[in-house]
């Protein structure tokens, strides 16, 4: 199991103490060192619906850029700058869930409702 964010990120360390507290094992991906591979994001896309973007429109990266404003294409800026994510990213195998979705991160777990 993966979890995607930043050490500063308030969701982020909610994700981190959700999963610790159960017991169960993952490896943090700190996005402020870890660019993100094409590899690494087509799995992460295959995992949410198609209509789902992973850009937060409320970070300091997408409103610094200015790309309220632009046409892009959504996997090169990610790739280009992975601050654009929106966190945490929880992943564990083909099982996505982005941002506060404790439902996910339960079914994730292997939890019942």
């Amino acid at each position: 199991m993966q979890i995607y964010g930043t050490r500063k990120c308030k969701l982020t360390k909610k994700a981190e103490r959700f999963f610790r507290d159960r017991g169960i094992p993952y490896h943090f991906v700190d996005l402020t060192e870890h660019r993100l591979s094409q590899g690494e994001l087509d799995n992460i896309r295959r995992g949410i619906p198609r209509e789902e973007s992973l850009i937060d429109t409320e970070s300091a990266s997408f409103k610094k850029r200015g790309m309220a404003y632009m046409d892009y294409n959504e996997a090169e800026e990610i790739l280009r700058d992975p601050l654009l994510l929106r966190t945490p990213i929880v992943r564990e195998g083909s099982c996505v869930a982005i941002g506060d979705n404790e439902t996910a991160w339960k079914a994730i777990a292997g939890e019942k409702k």
